[in-house]
């Protein structure tokens, strides 16, 4: 075994078990209502004939088999047709010659996620809550990001969690039909909450090493294929206890000459969070680290003018924006579960542009639908000259957590918002089993193309997701009045 080169590896397998890594291997899974496609690899004979064992989850009885005669060097497809709906199937990969298979995989059948007009949603990976191959991580999909690339390819990326987990590795997909179907790329590792982004022609990667951990960035050269090894830009603990370095993915903001995106450092073990700013000179080396500033961290204070009254659990996950009059703003979720009011607030602090380590100055209380009890999504868009953001949105007054209503909302001046349209509406489903959660968008032409982070159809809980998806909303901007 030789020391490491690159951040990347097809797919990654932890030291004492390489060997799964030359045996077949499922790479992707997306079940829809009545079918299931699998994808995997076999570097250790991608020319052989391979066959799909499957059967019903916990039936004993033998396998039924479908051979696949396909190799090369990309991932093998194959597609379980006529299967019964809201059923758990298990199935694995096998060589035609019995030399190697892959590990037991799990996915449940179900309707894919679909917008109040029909509109489904296109599923770039699932992870049964049962399924153990990722447990060195964790053992549900989370913090989508994505990129749309100059050859018109789009990459998507998800981090595989579970609470008090390592939460270390991170899978990136590709389509080149503008979403309509994926395919996998890589794995990376060790990588979480992670953003992926392009600048002057290059693509990066920029995360966290694992929860509370190092910020790591790293670039790619081929599309996503292979990554660089990660610079260490700044230094956490890696603990679940003590604090460390957050930053679920966001867009990265180009002002001033910087480029600036928001972080989070502390840990919910201590009670909470500060919040900052990354930033670098648009024209400095990204993979230097002696070239990246943070601002001074600062915590939320319920003393600011205006707060909501009762307990609340901080600041998280801003959105860095620009706002009429020139100020550069980080526009902050607030978790209010059990203040007044409980839901539909968030926090802009101030950056200065000119002083990129000074601490973020308090700005205001925001009127924001989707701003309180999990993460908002913001851009500015130049075409229609209006701030735009999806997050979820409280309907019922009893459950201001709720993650199953998402909605498109719009604003003229970052200050009062809109709702524009309610982009998914699972309110008739039980809001602690469903949600559609932590979006990353991207404009795409006349269309908004997001990403979500799913629970739906038997996951473990509405936050634990079993689901990456994408969804496009099409000539979105006729919905901004």
């Amino acid at each position: 075994m030789k020391g490491i080169t690159s951040w990347g590896y097809r797919p990654y397998r932890p030291a004492h078990r390489l060997k799964e890594a030359l045996a077949p291997f499922v790479v992707r899974i997306a079940p829809y209502e009545d079918r299931i496609a699998i994808e995997w690899l076999d570097n250790g004979a991608p020319d052989t004939a391979h066959i799909l064992h499957w059967r019903v989850k916990g039936v004993d009885r033998p396998y039924a088999q479908v051979k696949a005669d396909m190799g090369g060097e990309l991932p093998l497809t194959l597609e379980l047709t006529g299967l019964a709906p809201d059923t758990d199937y298990e199935f694995f990969v096998e060589r035609a010659d019995g030399s190697a298979r892959s590990a037991l995989r799990l996915a449940r059948t179900g309707a894919v996620p679909a917008a109040p007009d029909g509109t489904m949603g296109s599923i770039v990976n699932y992870l049964h809550p049962e399924d153990e191959v990722y447990a060195f991580s964790g053992r549900s999909l989370c913090s989508p990001s994505f990129v749309k690339l100059d050859s018109g390819a789009i990459l998507a990326s998800m981090d595989v969690f579970a609470g008090k987990a390592p939460q270390n590795l991170v899978l990136v997909y590709r389509s080149d039909d503008g979403g309509q179907t994926w395919r996998y790329i890589t794995d990376v590792f060790p990588c979480y909450w992670a953003t992926l982004f392009t600048h002057k022609g290059r693509l990066y990667l920029q995360a966290c090493s694992t929860e509370y951990g190092d910020i790591l960035i790293g670039e790619s050269k081929d599309e996503g294929a292979t990554w660089s090894k990660p610079v260490r830009l700044f230094v956490g603990s890696s603990s679940h206890l003590d604090a460390g370095w957050q930053r679920t993915p966001m867009p990265i903001l180009q002002h001033n000459g910087r480029l600036w995106v928001s972080v989070d450092y502390g840990a919910w073990a201590l009670g909470g969070h500060w919040v900052g700013a990354l930033s670098i000179d648009e024209n400095a080396d990204l993979l230097d680290s002696e070239n990246w500033t943070c601002t001074e961290l600062i915590a939320y204070d319920p003393a600011w003018p205006g707060a909501p009254t009762g307990k609340s659990s901080g600041l998280l996950e801003g959105s860095m924006v620009v706002n009429r009059q020139g100020q550069l703003l980080n526009i902050m979720r607030i978790g209010l579960i059990g203040a007044t009011p409980d839901h539909g607030v968030a926090v802009a602090l101030e950056a200065n542009a000119s002083l990129p380590e000074k601490a973020l100055a308090f700005h205001g209380f925001i009127s924001l639908p989707s701003g309180s009890n999990s993460k908002t999504h913001i851009v500015y868009d130049a075409v229609s000259d209006l701030y735009v953001a999806v997050g979820n949105i409280c309907v019922n007054p009893e459950t201001p957590g709720q993650r199953n209503v998402l909605a498109l909302q719009y604003s003229l001046d970052l200050y009062q918002w809109k709702v524009a349209s309610l982009l998914l509406d699972y309110r008739e489903e039980n809001p602690r089993d469903v949600g559609f959660q932590y979006i990353y968008f991207i404009f795409d032409g006349d269309d908004l193309l997001y990403l979500s982070r799913t629970s739906l159809n038997g996951a473990r809980n509405f936050h634990d997701a079993n689901y990456s998806v994408m969804h496009r909303v099409k000539d979105f901007r006729k919905l901004l009045k």
